[in-house]
Formats: structure tokens, C-alpha cells, sequence
């Protein structure tokens, strides 16, 4: 039984191969000595079978990287790199090293309940899903959620829906979400052949929203599983509060509008972003919701460092972004208004994006 799944969760199930198809699940490590073995012990559990397990390290210094090889034998692939390539470049090597036709992705501080491949290979036999959320609980509170399925602000921002919510299973009847968090997310190998890979320009955060967005212009609906449930630790590595992921989250979100949202939503992006700022000096003063917390734990100073920081770098990188625009827009199956209509249904306020932890 895995040491690391919440005690609740810990439920010995059959192995089950009646569903057709093999998954590969993917899991990239880096510095993740403290969780990595409770991740992979959960993988080796699932009821799903066939299954490959591939592991890339991406230049771990804690130790990680050594107990990968030193375990290597025992039921997973481990792939190495010497220095942090990031998660999008990560995963995507994995992906190309998979056999499977459903693509699994776990990250490494998140430990899978024994029937979370199963239920999320189930969740996607309609041929128009070609992706599937978990519901993402956390951890240390398995009955809060992190995060199930996604919500989007149309400036390209996202955020985890439900989350910090109590799980009374008020998202089970919703069979569908815009797009599925790359912390625990199955994508259909058929997917990823039309649509592309994650954008290793993004490095990481808000690669899952460009993929999933990408695919949405593509015509491929994403399911939500709710029974396939994992268990975050969430933001380990970098912490929930760092300057460091507000940097990338920020310049990402720019990436992800100026690439993948239609010129009228595009052109109100700007307002829509100074009134979600407005939402975050609120909270600032408050010392509330995420801004509140990097102050708090930081400083305001590192948090306006690191806002400048990431629209320096999101300009410096928007030429390559907008040749990707110019491709998305010129391979899409679905109109305007059908997209419009999808972030309409799954929109998220910038008051509860500011103010809510």
C-alpha cells in the first residue's frame, strides 16, 4: 500500500484490463526527494493495466536523481537531465519516449489514488474528449479540493476550480471542464498528434492552459473525472508563495492571450488586467490571496520585481508567440464565437482570482 496516500484513500483494488489501450504515465522530478517514492509507489498501484511508467529527472541536487537510479529496475523508465530544462520540456521528452495511447502525466509531489488511471481512461470514451481532469485534493486535507478541472479570466489568467473549497461533491455531475491541470491530467496520444506538445517556451506554469486551449480551438473537448482523484502537496517546489512563480505565472498568462485569444477579447485584455491588478492591491493591503501572501512572506518590493521582470520577459518573447498565433488561428476547426462561448461558461471573476487563497 502506498505510505504516502492519504489513509481514506488506501483501498486494495483488482487489477483491471478490460479497457483497450496502453497508458504511459509520465512524472518529471526535479528536487523531489521528499515525495518522489510515495509518487511512484502509487503509480505501481494502479488498477489499470497495461501501463509504462517513465521518470524524468530534470537535474536534480537533492538526492532524488540518485534514489531514481538506484530504484530504476524496479518498474519505470528514468530519463536525466544535467540542469532543470523545465516541466514543458520535461514532459515532452517523456511523451516522446511513451508507447502508450493514453498519455498520463502525475506530478511529483501528487500521489494517485489505485483507480485514477482507470477512471480517467473511462471519463474519455466519447471520441470528442481528447483530454481529462482529475479532482485534485489536497494532501495534507484530502477533503479540500486543489484543484477540479480549470477556470479561466480572459486576460489568459487561470485558476483551479473549487479550490480551498470542501469536497461535498458539488463538481461530481459536471462531466466536462475547459482544460485539465497538468499536475494529474490524461491526454489522448490521437490529441497530442493534432495538436501539438506543451510549449517549452513557457517553461512552466500555464503550459497546461496553452495546450488545453490549443486543443479546444481544435475542436477536442476535455472530460472530468471526479472519481480519478490525487492527492498535492501543493506548490513544493517552489512554494505557494514565491516571486519566483509569480514571475512565471504573470508572463505566462500574457503568452497564453496574446497566443490563443480571438482579437476581441485580445484588445480588452489590457482592462481586463487592470482591473484584476486593482483586485490584487486590494488584496495587498489586506494581506490576502496571493498577492497578499508573496508580500507577506517576501516583500511588495519582490512582488513588483517580479511583475516588471515578467512583462520584460513576456515582450522580449512575443515574436515567436505570434508566429504561433498565426498558426493556431490558421489550423482551427471551431469559430469565434464557439470559443467565446467555452470561456464564457468557464470564466472565473478577478475578485475571486485576487482575493481568494
Amino acid at each position: 500500500m502506498p505510505a504516502g496516500l492519504p489513509q481514506k484513500a488506501r483501498q486494495p483494488i483488482p487489477k483491471v484490463n478490460a479497457l483497450p489501450g496502453l497508458a504511459s504515465i509520465v512524472i518529471v522530478n526535479w528536487n523531489g526527494m521528499a515525495f518522489i517514492r510515495d509518487c511512484i509507489q502509487s503509480v505501481h498501484a494502479q488498477s489499470y493495466s497495461p501501463c509504462e511508467i517513465i521518470v524524468v529527472d530534470n537535474g536534480s541536487t537533492d538526492g532524488s536523481r540518485e534514489w531514481l537510479r538506484a530504484n530504476a529496475l524496479s518498474g519505470y523508465r528514468l530519463i536525466e537531465f544535467d540542469v532543470n530544462t523545465g516541466f514543458a520540456r520535461g514532459v515532452n521528452t517523456g511523451i516522446r519516449a511513451a508507447s502508450g495511447e493514453y498519455i498520463a502525466l502525475l506530478n511529483n509531489d501528487a500521489v494517485a489514488d489505485h483507480r485514477w488511471l482507470e477512471y480517467l481512461i473511462r471519463s474519455v470514451r466519447n471520441s470528442e474528449f481528447g483530454m481529462a481532469a482529475s479532482k485534485i485534493l489536497f494532501h495534507d486535507r484530502p477533503d479540500v479540493i486543489d484543484k477540479a478541472g480549470h477556470l479561466f479570466y480572459p486576460d489568459g489568467l487561470n485558476r483551479g476550480r473549487g479550490a480551498g473549497e470542501v469536497d461535498r461533491g458539488q463538481f461530481d455531475g459536471m462531466p466536462e471542464i475547459l482544460f485539465p491541470d497538468g499536475c494529474a491530467a490524461l491526454y489522448l496520444r490521437r490529441m497530442l498528434d493534432d495538436v501539438g506538445l506543451f510549449d517549452e517556451q513557457f517553461f512552466a506554469y500555464g503550459d497546461d492552459a496553452d495546450l488545453g486551449l490549443r486543443a479546444r480551438w481544435r475542436g477536442w473537448r476535455c472530460a472530468y473525472a471526479p472519481a480519478a482523484r490525487v492527492y498535492h502537496r501543493h506548490s513544493s517546489s517552489l512554494g505557494k508563495y514565491s516571486p519566483v512563480k509569480a514571475f512565471l505565472v504573470e508572463r505566462n498568462r500574457l503568452w497564453v492571450a496574446v497566443k490563443l485569444l480571438p482579437w476581441p477579447v485580445l484588445l480588452a485584455s489590457p482592462f481586463l488586467t487592470l482591473w484584476r491588478f486593482l483586485w490584487h492591491a486590494w488584496s495587498l493591503i489586506r494581506r490576502r490571496g496571493l498577492a497578499g501572501g508573496v508580500a507577506r512572506e517576501h516583500s511588495a518590493a519582490r512582488l513588483l520585481g517580479a511583475l516588471v521582470r515578467a512583462y520584460a520577459s513576456g515582450l522580449l518573447g512575443i515574436i515567436p508567440i505570434l508566429r504561433k498565433r498565426r498558426e493556431v488561428f490558421r489550423t482551427r476547426r471551431i469559430g469565434t464565437l464557439e470559443f467565446l462561448g467555452l470561456i464564457r461558461k468557464y470564466r472565473i471573476s478577478a475578485r475571486e482570482l485576487a482575493v481568494r487563497d
